[in-house]
């Protein structure tokens, strides 16, 4: 077996670097696939690291590599196609690592990048239940007191992959580039459905000697003992090691071996960034998270999720016999049964526990909500399709998934009561956020799925007296992360046992259950309701001020003035920017989801409707406050003296810009001479007795206005359709009908003498 790699100058290693800067991208990787076919092992293990690294980028994220993530088809269509062919799992650099994996060669990947939990257990001398971690653990060659993993070629390139979702956080990514549609994106997709087919077998690795197999990792001993951790013998660490079971001691293994494998990096690399110790320490507001995910992160996640839902749905039927069972079910079969709730369960819950408390309240948050939705509908991913008559009709979540429902039970219940506290902080106007109200709530009232998750809580509930031959059994669950060739306890049949584990499992023997359908719950339901109601009134207020005010806005956008500007009182959300159809749309989701939330907790009818007429009274209130101040008449509403001072000061603002417009502007609604023939005009005079006044001065801007907008419509059709001579005429014909108006309504007799 060869020795850990060693860093030594190759004349190929220096030509392959100084390819980098003198060919182009398609070049380089030709060439790269013509070293891997025709050059040995020993040669190739020298560059392997640093080809590794000049694809995935550097740990430290120095290093951008190949900048998967932000290399996409639409902008880049031939490096990207010769990236996802390069390292497609039958392409070149996956035949690089058989060639490598058959000669058993190790690399050195530093403890200090794994995820914090990780790295502080190994830290502390500990080894993590995670068999990844396993006879891998061993100083770095320099006898410093650093510490490496020695990685066989397919977990180091895999573990180089994964971590650069993580550490390539500085990498240049544009607002234009869609996440899904990246190069990384697509690879992660295609491992996937390589090493975790839904159908079939795992395809056998490329050999480079026709009918040879590439052995899968034999155990391997650390290469400097850790009593040089200067720990006793006795140490956690070294009984961990000392008693481990061998990772693929079982020749069943050598079939699924990459399939735990990858699975098992993915899992550690993008969620076990909190531990359990670390998550309960993070309920405590003042302390500082140390790792944030970005929404890119969660949508890689939400992609694992959802085929680790189509992997495990496509379990073949078990036998009808017990013993058939165990004489033909494969291992890849087994892996299945297991793959979710042992390796990725606890691991995801804790992290979205920690997204659903900390995430912005901002519509980032979706991506969030959508991998949570799609764990909880493991339906969705099943080979069964609805016959197509029922299309149309809302889906029953079948009594099959029951199992599924009760040992996730926290999943269901726990992350919903964190969702009800998110939103009540949320602005419930927003259309995303209404659509994310709407999306919960269309899920959690799926028929049947509510009364299945009302039974998980009875399960748990249920009191441990009831079944005396469980008084004295501890709640516990297997051990977690570990190979799944290891020892595995035998299947629990008790439902309430299951259900009591699993919550204990992931919140300790002391966590206090808060009923989903419990009274406090549904106070904070009741909440929300209201809170669905007011924001249905507010959006219904802004829709009819906006129409109200359609003519005095489009006043002020012809001197592209913004509301915004204008002092006034409301302060605006996102509705403002998309218009009157996304109004429409936030009181067609708030309504559903109201309707939703009805079904989901038996909501009394009376009780809502009560409600709503308390919530349209206090909006009605509110909303005559963002209008300037103004009485009731028979002719609608009118400004008073307040109103009219309100009003002026977007007057004032026009005035004082130092434009055309602020001069026009200035000069009309300033001019004493202007204003003295308005106050005096006859036609105000006469109607001064009426209380006219104020009226006939707004409808004087209004006419204004108007006329003026006309004669720029005319001047610029005029302008298109009869040539500069039509429009000289058109202006002429203007300039009269602007006199003649003008006369009629300010020429009048002269003030008296004061």
């Amino acid at each position: 077996m060869a020795g850990p790699y060693l860093q030594q100058p190759s004349f190929l290693l220096a030509t392959l670097k100084a390819d980098c800067v003198n060919k182009p991208f398609a070049q380089r990787c030709h060439d790269l696939e013509t070293v891997i076919e025709e050059f040995p092992a020993k040669e190739l293990h020298g560059i392997f690291p640093w080809l590794v690294e000049s694809i995935f980028g550097s740990l430290d994220g120095i290093i951008v590599g190949w900048n998967l993530r932000c290399l996409q088809g639409r902008t880049n269509p031939t490096e990207y196609s010769v990236a996802l062919d390069f390292l497609d799992p039958s392409g070149p650099m996956m035949k690089l690592v058989y060639k490598l994996q058959a000669e058993e060669y190790r690399y050195d990947f530093p403890v200090s990048y794994l995820p914090g939990p990780v790295k502080a257990s190994i830290q502390e001398q500990v080894l993590p239940e995670c068999s990844l971690y396993h006879n891998k653990v061993q100083f770095t060659s320099s006898g410093g007191l650093d510490l490496n993993l020695a990685l066989n070629p397919f977990e180091y390139y895999m573990f180089y992959f994964a971590i650069s979702l993580i550490t390539q956080k500085n990498s240049p990514i544009t607002h234009h580039v869609s996440p899904s549609n990246s190069a990384y994106f697509i690879l992660v997709d295609t491992y996937l459905k390589c090493f975790l087919p839904t159908e079939g077998s795992v395809l056998p690795p490329p050999s480079s000697n026709p009918g040879g197999a590439i052995p899968s990792p034999t155990p391997r001993s650390p290469a400097v003992p850790f009593t040089s951790y200067g720990m006793h013998h006795t140490s956690l660490l070294k009984r961990h090691i000392a008693h481990q079971p061998s990772v693929n001691a079982d020749p069943a293994s050598q079939e699924i071996w990459r399939s735990e494998t990858l699975l098992q990096i993915f899992v550690e690399m993008w969620l076990h960034h909190y531990s359990l110790e670390m998550y309960q320490k993070m309920q405590s507001p003042h302390v500082k998270e140390s790792f944030k995910p970005t929404e890119e992160h969660v949508l890689v996640v939400r992609l694992l999720v959802k085929h680790l839902h189509a992997f495990s749905n496509s379990l073949k039927p078990e036998p009808l016999s017990p013993s058939a069972h165990s004489h033909t079910a494969s291992p890849l079969e087994e892996f299945k049964r297991v793959v979710i709730p042992r390796f990725v369960q606890q691991k995801l819950y804790i992290f979205l526990q920690h997204c659903f408390g900390h995430w912005p309240l901002d519509a980032s948050f979706r991506a969030v909500l959508e991998m949570w939705l799609s764990y909880l509908q493991p339906w969705r991913y099943a080979p069964e399709k609805p016959p197509q008559t029922a299309e149309l009709l809302p889906r029953s979540v079948s009594e099959k998934w029951a199992a599924f429902i009760q040992e996730n039970l926290l999943m269901y219940t726990k992350l919903f009561v964190g969702f009800l506290n998110r939103t009540l902080r949320t602005d419930l106007v927003s259309p995303k956020n209404a659509l994310m109200v709407f999306r919960v709530a269309k899920v959690f009232a799926q028929p049947n799925l509510a009364e299945m998750i009302l039974k998980g809580e009875q399960l748990f509930l249920e009191p441990e007296l009831v079944i005396p031959h469980r008084q004295h059994r501890l709640f516990m669950t297997p051990t977690l992360g570990g190979s799944f060739f290891s020892s595995w306890p035998p299947t629990i049949t008790d439902a309430s046992f299951k259900v009591k584990s699993h919550v204990y499992s992931l919140e300790g023997q002391d966590f206090q259950y808060k009923q989903m359908f419990g009274t406090e719950v549904r106070n904070l339901v009741l909440k929300l309701a209201q809170l669905i109601c007011q924001a249905q009134q507010t959006a219904k207020s802004i829709s009819d001020h906006s129409a109200e005010t359609m003519a005095s806005h489009s006043f002020f956008s012809w001197f592209k003035f913004t509301p915004s500007e204008m002092n006034g009182s409301y302060t605006g959300n996102d509705l403002d920017e998309i218009g009157q159809d996304s109004i429409k749309k936030t009181d067609e989701y708030l309504e559903k989801a109201l309707e939703y939330l009805c079904q989901i907790f038996k909501l009394n009818e009376a009780q809502l409707t009560q409600m709503m007429m308390k919530c349209g009274t206090a909006q009605d209130e509110n909303g005559k406050k963002q209008l300037p101040d103004c009485i009731e008449s028979e002719n609608g509403l009118i400004l008073t003296p307040l109103g009219r001072y309100q009003f002026a000061e977007q007057m004032n603002v026009l005035c004082s810009r130092e434009d055309f417009i602020g001069r026009f502007c200035c000069y009309h609604l300033k001019n004493p001479r202007f204003v003295h023939k308005i106050r005096y005009s006859p036609v105000l005079k006469d109607r001064r007795n009426q209380n006219w006044g104020p009226r006939i001065s707004l409808r004087f801007l209004a006419s204004y206005r108007t006329l003026f907008s006309l004669l720029m419509l005319y001047f610029i059709a005029s302008w298109f359709y009869i040539g500069p001579v039509g429009c000289t005429f058109i202006i002429l014909f203007s300039y009269f009908l602007y006199a003649v108006i003008m006369t009629f309504f300010f020429e009048g007799r002269k003030p008296h003498e004061h």
